[in-house]
């Protein structure tokens, strides 16, 4: 299973995917399946496997989309300027490899300039230039070069798609968030279409997460789900630089976030079900999975805004260990995204007559 979801892990994060541009992602991604898919307006991909009617329906979802840039300047002299879509770090851009992204087999590379190292003076060495400032350079030598090009501003600009292993079953690549967890739901799909006596599952590919983390609404109101699950990264904390964060490791397993909280703008988070908490605990249990447990503040997923739909919703994020997040190389392990895999088979099949929505039963 690991090589299933590296191959599918892959595949996926070669393919350009900035948030509002996912459609190239979902092609790919139905075409892995051989059950019927659904998508909606804004490119919601979904499959439904129907169940016991009398339980309750549970939607499992990641999101395809990647971070990046829009070009917002074109410079008379060819070069381009770039407007931030998501949590880009500038401090990790200058010398980047990137691609304007204008559709199959018209994908412009370019980079980041960096300023010549000979002309830069002793107190710009230790500065982090704003993203406003940097320069995208695709080698054009005027404005009309580039539009003849296809260039125009609104053009979509992601990190040149890299993917690689590492000692072990260490993985890396530009969009391990969330391609990873995308191919996870692949592979439980697969599973799931073998046979399922349980609940009905809706398994779900979402759009525009890294934007404003509401592409998942309008699905998620029309699927209504009694339950829901969110696949994402959780924080490792197993280098010097974030060993305060926590206690999450690679290699070691899942992760269950039991508190999330985004303060930079955007109150929201995520506080848990207990029942959902209490279910994914007992299947780790019973399917000997470590199952490793997480609390931050200053990352948010769209499940912030699922939990709140209808009459309310049960919500739990489980994601896999990683690092160097948000970056053009982050960094999973495959021990864990299969252990992802296991651990939601285990709840699926867990979610039975005597398992219960009700808070009472479980605090």
């Amino acid at each position: 299973m690991k090589e299933r979801l590296w191959d599918l892990t892959r595949r996926l994060m070669l393919i350009p995917g900035l948030s509002g541009h996912e459609d190239r992602v979902r092609r790919a991604i139905a075409a892995e399946l051989s059950c019927a898919t659904q998508s909606d307006r804004l490119g919601n991909l979904w499959t439904t496997i129907e169940g016991d009617p009398s339980l309750p329906s549970l939607l499992i979802f990641a999101h395809m989309d990647q971070l990046g840039f829009i070009l917002r300047k074109i410079e008379p002299d060819g070069t381009m300027r770039l407007e931030r879509l998501g949590g880009v770090p500038e401090r990790a851009l200058l010398s980047q490899r990137m691609v304007i992204a204008l559709g199959e087999g018209r994908d412009i590379p370019a980079i980041i300039g960096n300023k010549s190292h000979h002309a830069t003076q002793v107190a710009e060495k230790y500065q982090v230039p704003s993203y406003r400032d940097l320069v995208l350079d695709a080698g054009f030598t005027s404005a009309a070069e580039a539009k003849e090009a296809g260039v125009r501003i609104g053009a979509p600009v992601v990190y040149a798609p890299q993917a690689m292993r590492l000692a072990g079953d260490r993985i890396a690549g530009t969009s391990v968030d969330d391609r990873a967890a995308c191919a996870v739901l692949i592979a439980l799909v697969q599973s799931l279409n073998k046979g399922n006596s349980g609940p009905t599952v809706h398994i779900a590919w979402s759009v525009q997460e890294e934007f404003n983390l509401r592409g998942i609404v309008p699905l998620a109101q029309r699927l209504n789900p009694d339950c829901a699950i969110q696949l994402d990264l959780m924080l490792a904390s197993d280098t010097p630089d974030m060993a305060e964060r926590g206690n999450m490791q690679l290699g070691q397993g899942p992760g269950m976030s039991l508190y999330s909280f985004h303060g930079r703008g955007t109150l929201n988070g995520v506080i848990p079900h207990p029942a959902m908490v209490a279910l994914a605990e007992s299947a780790a249990e019973r399917a000997d999975i470590d199952l490793q447990r997480s609390a931050q503040t200053g990352i948010l997923t769209d499940l912030s805004y699922v939990q709140t739909l209808g009459e309310g919703v049960a919500c739990l994020d489980l994601g896999f260990p990683a690092r160097h997040t948000h970056s053009s190389l982050e960094m999973a392990d495959l021990g864990d995204l299969a252990s992802l895999l296991a651990l939601l088979q285990a709840m699926i099949t867990s979610i039975d007559s005597k398992f219960t929505l009700d808070r009472d039963a479980h605090t």
